[in-house]
């Protein structure tokens, strides 16, 4: 079960936060600055944090620069009334990963939560093999029979969940939340553009094959 910490000063939206996200089946633990979600963190472990920006004693943009400075790659959801680019740029800037502003979609919060845990639990496994066939998330390699070559970030990530999870047909939109996120203004069918050119690296391994289910998505599947 994933840990979530929500650090939002106002008492209220809180408690609707935790309350729609236990709903989901996630553990949440609420705090109500920066310094207690700081010394939250001292003691648990979080999965995810969601945090407002204007906060008593310590902000968000101070607790995300902060946490990032320390080495945590924790995803952070941030919740604003604040809703200029600025500030938006400000957030992903001292290291968030999502950002919403309010008044905020809970249904819409509790979709969010998902893909960036979905994204986070991807990329914790840093390293896959199938067969002869290794992928390295760190450089974002992957080498058959000892040839080894580099590909964009985004077809590796692709190319990376998919062989996670063998035989389990992914949807284009399930695709397009966890690889270029949930509000990503790209087209859906740059998927399918990215799946073709992975096809085509990989159209003679040995060891897996990217297979098409019309009208549902794609799946790998082991040879």
């Amino acid at each position: 079960m994933f840990n979530i910490l929500i650090a939002e000063d106002d008492q209220e939206l809180r408690g609707l936060f935790s309350h729609v996200l236990e709903k989901n089946g996630y553990t949440v633990t609420g705090v109500s600055n920066g310094r207690e979600a700081l010394e939250a963190t001292d003691e648990t472990y979080f999965d995810l944090i969601i945090t407002d920006i204007m906060m008593p004693e310590m902000d968000g943009y101070e607790l995300v620069r902060l946490m990032r400075e320390a080495g945590s790659s924790v995803p952070f959801l941030m919740i604003t009334a604040k809703n200029e680019f600025d500030d938006m740029r400000e957030g992903f800037l001292a290291g968030t990963d999502d950002y919403m502003t309010k008044p905020v979609n809970v249904n819409e919060m509790v979709l969010r939560v998902g893909a960036l845990l979905r994204r986070a639990e991807m990329m914790s496994e840093r390293r896959l093999t199938i067969g002869g066939t290794v992928m390295d998330c760190d450089s974002l390699t992957v080498t058959v029979g000892g040839e080894k070559q580099m590909l964009p970030q985004k077809e590796f990530m692709l190319l990376f969940k998919m062989a996670s999870f063998p035989g389990h047909i992914f949807t284009r939109q399930q695709l397009m939340d966890d690889i270029w996120g949930y509000d990503s203004e790209t087209g859906i069918h740059t998927v399918d553009v990215h799946i073709g050119r992975l096809r085509d690296r990989f159209r003679d391994s040995p060891d897996f094959e990217i297979v098409t289910l019309r009208g549902v998505g794609y799946k790998v599947e082991k040879k």
